[in-house]
């Protein structure tokens, strides 16, 4: 039992001792005292003062005397207006320490053969393009949720869908058939997914010129975009696969596998995986089946032209269309079918689709959908919805070419992490290979760690230059003081027990009390859907554990006890910063 929850009951105890009342656990209110007052915890008095019928100075001195005489671990109290400041017994902080040094995984919860399952979708790219800057964000927060679910206890399963259908795929085939010379990623010297993402930019600066030389013979440019004849031949494409033309499906296989193989690359570099992907060339035709099933259980409407709606009118919603009037699915069609699919494969107690924030409304309607159609899960699935991530210079545009590349982004990170340690001479006693993998562990760190610190819902800029600093609240600070603290634990003694009674400094104390915290970190993490809260956590620890260090020395303390007692400290300290990070899907350096 942690302090705080001994705290809690003693204190509940004492309402119902003195005063005859039973009060939940959500009454009791504890909190961190305040900087300026003596004391460790701070109880709340005034949901008690009515109860006590006296004043809150008068309750909150009954309340401390209880406590100190029947709670082993408050040493004293002192009362400030409706405020009772406790401060901790040594013994209590010593058995605090004992507890979070036994466990490896101090502060997480494991999962059993009852725990929930949850499924979270992230990733979800198009075979048209390499992966950008939004999806590093999208992988980032997906990796990092599963993580932090996992540590709460939940059996988690983490999928991918990828749009491997539609016009814009074939609009990147019709333009290698047109102009690539049966060119590879083996004869070019590039990535599947890059190749194959420069004939999407071809084909769009092609049917640009299509279209401009339309408008000039004085074509409306609405009527232009239809009629240029690029984008006719990329529908006919379109038709010819939904008709399993074996030319057309034998090409979009050999461009999709070259793709598959790049993302396989880039997903690696990021240090993501999944443990289902699905493909909506498989998922399109569940769904529509779906629909029809609905539609025969009078779920859904058909209307005069053939096409099939969901009235959403009831719901505050507006009607929404499921089947087009050519009996072809829209993308609400394919997510039903993915959901059916997924459904038969796992037993989901609960659903996460980690997609951006213009997609809010897309899955507010699935969850009525779904619903209606009789998952479980539906009417409580999750949108983890993100903002955007934008540049110093704008937004980025896929089709015009001006994207941020994922892997281009990973390396100049490393780069840049090589660079800054070169620079100051960090790594001058290393090999070449360990300066290399020390590089990559840092750029990564700094990548990640500057888009996780940013609540999800917000939209962010990303500042390479920024995220690659060894101070202030970055990836590298953090993993900067856990490579100087295993540098110290190195030189130390091999096994360092707790002594009994070691004394405690306030801040040996602030430590201890910080490190306690974890657990309630990562629960609310878990809660709230916050990778942000994790990085937070691990900053704050981080910041504490260097004000210790800058005030006290743990290798030169000539007092043995507490030398050893500080070095336990430090050992547990980089336990739960490697932990904390790990929830974000960051590695931390042995060395730095």
């Amino acid at each position: 039992m942690s302090i705080e929850q001994q705290i809690m009951a003693a204190a509940q105890a004492a309402v119902k001792t003195l005063y005859g009342q039973d009060v939940p656990e959500k009454m009791v209110q504890l909190q961190k005292t305040r900087s300026e007052f003596e004391g460790n915890l701070t109880l709340v008095v005034f949901p008690f003062v009515k109860m006590a019928r006296k004043s809150p100075e008068q309750t909150g001195q009954e309340l401390g005397e209880y406590l100190v005489q029947n709670c082993e671990a408050i040493s004293k109290y002192n009362v400030v207006k409706g405020f009772l400041n406790l401060s901790i017994a040594d013994a209590a902080w010593l058995q605090l320490l004992t507890d979070i040094d036994k466990e490896e995984h101090y502060g997480e919860k494991q999962a059993n053969a009852d725990s929930p399952l949850v499924m979270i979708e992230y990733s979800s790219p198009n075979t048209n393009k390499p992966l950008h800057l939004g999806h590093v964000r999208n992988n980032l927060l997906g990796w990092s949720l599963a993580q932090i679910m996992q540590a709460n206890g939940n059996k988690v399963v983490k999928t991918n869908i990828v749009n491997d259908r539609g016009i814009h795929i074939c609009k990147s085939m019709l333009a290698w058939l047109k102009w690539g010379n049966g060119e590879t990623p083996e004869s070019s010297g590039k990535k599947g997914d890059h190749l194959i993402g420069d004939y999407y930019v071809l084909f769009d600066k092609h049917y640009r010129e299509e279209i401009k030389e339309l408008t000039a013979q004085g074509m409306d440019e609405e009527k232009a975009k239809q009629e240029a004849p690029l984008i006719k031949e990329a529908h006919e494409m379109l038709v010819k696969w939904e008709q399993n033309d074996p030319e057309v499906r034998a090409l979009w296989e050999k461009m999709n596998n070259w793709v598959y193989a790049g993302f396989d690359e880039t997903y690696q570099k990021m240090g993501v995986s999944f443990d289902k992907i699905y493909y909506e060339s498989q998922t399109y035709l569940k769904g529509k089946a779906k629909v029809e099933e609905g539609l025969a259980k009078g779920l859904f409407e058909r209307h005069d032209d053939n096409s099939v709606w969901a009235d959403l009118t009831n719901e505050g919603l507006d009607q929404k269309l499921l089947l087009r009037s050519d009996g072809t699915s829209v993308y609400m069609t394919q997510d039903i079918g993915t959901a059916e699919m997924r459904f038969q494969d796992y037993p989901i107690d609960k659903m996460i689709y980690v997609v951006g924030n213009e997609q809010n409304y897309h899955f507010q309607v699935l969850s009525i959908l779904l619903d209606r159609l009789g998952f479980k899960w539906g009417k409580e699935l999750v949108h983890f919805s993100y903002g955007m991530v934008e540049l110093p210079n704008g937004k980025m545009k896929s089709r015009e070419g001006t994207v941020v590349d994922a892997d281009d982004l990973m390396q100049l990170m490393v780069e840049d992490a090589r660079r800054v340690s070169d620079e100051a001479g960090k790594n001058a006693d290393m090999t070449e290979e360990e300066k290399q993998e020390t590089a990559r562990i840092v750029g990564m760190g700094a990548l990640k760690y500057f888009i996780l610190k940013v609540d999800a819902r917000k939209n962010m800029l990303f500042n390479p230059e920024e995220s690659i600093d060894f101070n202030g609240n970055t990836g590298p600070f953090i993993q900067y003081t856990h490579a100087r603290i295993r540098s110290i634990l190195r030189k130390a003694p091999e096994s360092t027990v707790i002594p009994d009674n070691p004394g405690w400094s306030d801040k040996e104390v602030e430590l201890i009390q910080k490190l306690s915290e974890y657990g309630a970190a990562v629960e609310q993490a878990g809660k709230d859907y916050s990778p942000s809260g994790i990085a937070n956590y691990c900053y704050e620890l981080t910041k504490v554990f260097n004000q210790f260090y800058h005030d006290y020395s743990i290798l030169n303390e000539p007092d043995e006890n507490v030398k050893a007692m500080r070095l336990v400290l430090a050992r547990n300290v980089a336990k739960v910063i490697k932990n904390g990070m790990a929830l974000l899907g960051i590695e931390v350096p042995e060395r730095m």
